[in-house]
Parts: C-alpha cells; structure tokens; sequence
C-alpha cells in the first residue's frame, strides 16, 4: 500500500458584502424532479456560490478531512453492476480474494494515519454479507477504532440486526450509493432492485450510523433522470 498525502487546507479571498446562497428550499421541505431540474438550469457560478453557502452551513469552509479507502475482500461479487471490475459477470481481470486479515487491515490503517488520513474506509465485494462476514468485519472495525481513526465501511446489503452490530462494533460511517434514478434503474443492474438500497439506508440509519450514498452520472441516464437521482439523495432522511 503506497499513501502519499498531507493535510490540505483550502483558502479563499473573503467577499467584500455579504450573499444571499439560500437555494430558496426550506431544509423541511422534499425536493422534487423539477426543483432539483431548476437548479441544473442556474448559471453554474452561482449555483458553486449557493452550494458553497450550504457546505458552510455544515462543515468548516476551509478544511478537508483526508480519508483512505481499502479493498479489504476484492472481487468475486455476485452482482451484475454495470460498472463496476468486481462484478462475476465481466471479465476484467480482477481476481477474486478472500477477506483481508484484522493485522493486514490494521497495518494499513496505521499507515494511512502516519500519512494524515483521519477516517479508514474498508470495501469488500459483497451482494449481501452473511453473518460470519460482520463478526469479522467487527474485529477490523474494533481494531481501526483503537487507532483513534473513524471507520466506514461499504459491505453490500445489510440486515437490521447486522447494521446493529456494525454499530455496536464502532462503525462511524456507511457507504451505500444509489447509483442512478428508479427509472435507470434496471438499465444498469438487474440483481436488485431500488428498494433493497433504500432498505440497507433504513437499517444503517436506524442502527445509528452515518450514511455515505451518492450515485453515478454517464450511465445513458437521461436529464430527468440525474435530476431524479439528485432528488432521491436529498430526500434521505438524516
């Protein structure tokens, strides 16, 4: 594993008066197709000021928090995900491994926090882990925490009783992504469907950890249908 990174801060010259950045949305209110296509129609300097106005509302304005990602289990997943090197169903080269160790992951963690990383992010190509994979995935997430790092994971599919036991394990954060709009859906994947995403969301945030989800744009999705995208991350309950 090679890490090279440093603490970045980002400065930037103060306006001279202040901007309204509102998006003119209430933080209660849904966000719908249309909402989110007007926003796509703004000129693209003041929609950077609007989404700059809403970053500060949430995170410092002139720091970044450095993350390292692992593949701590690569390859051999079920799944049919159109773009995604791990799947079964392509050849691309990828060989499939078996879980990492709790002393591998934990070497690397200890790299990446000499390196400045803050939070250690662990991926395994999973459709769904089985229960002997989280007690597993515990242990590394127990052993990153020791480290005084945040830890997040993306694993696949999780029951309610699993996202549990990340949480009681010390898992920070999870990544879940969307991938596309309902309706692109099942262009791109056709070995799940949109509500078993939404489900795992529901598990993770009920357990409460954080959620990471976002999604993939270039994928033959329509306007609308990024739009559509962008409408279903907003609408995520916290």
């Amino acid at each position: 594993m090679n890490v090279s990174v440093s603490p970045i801060l980002i400065q930037r010259r103060e306006l001279a008066a202040p901007v309204d950045t509102s998006l003119g949305h209430a933080h209660t209110e849904r966000w719908s197709v249309d909402a989110i296509e007007a926003l796509f129609d703004l000129p693209f300097n003041d929609l950077i000021l609007r989404a700059q106005g809403v970053h500060r509302e949430h995170f410092a304005p002139n720091q970044v928090e450095l993350a390292t990602l692992l593949s701590i289990k690569t390859g051999g997943c079920p799944e049919d995900c159109g773009y995604c090197p791990q799947s079964v169903h392509y050849d691309t080269g990828v060989d499939a491994t078996k879980l990492m160790d709790v002393e591998a992951v934990a070497a690397a963690a200890r790299l990446a926090k000499e390196h400045g990383a803050t939070r250690f992010c662990m991926g395994a190509a999973w459709r769904a882990p089985k229960d002997r994979d989280i007690e597993a995935v515990s242990a590394i997430v127990r052993e990153v925490k020791s480290l005084g790092l945040e830890a997040c994971c993306t694993l696949g599919m999780l029951s309610e009783p699993q996202a549990r036991s990340l949480k009681d394990a010390g898992l920070d954060y999870y990544n879940h992504n969307l991938d596309t709009a309902p309706e692109a859906y099942g262009r791109v994947i056709t070995t799940r469907d949109y509500q078993d995403r939404l489900n795992t969301l529901g598990h993770v945030r009920g357990a409460g950890i954080s959620v990471c989800s976002g999604g993939i744009v270039g994928m033959g999705e329509s306007r609308r249908e990024r739009a559509g995208l962008v409408a279903q991350l907003a609408n995520l309950d916290p």
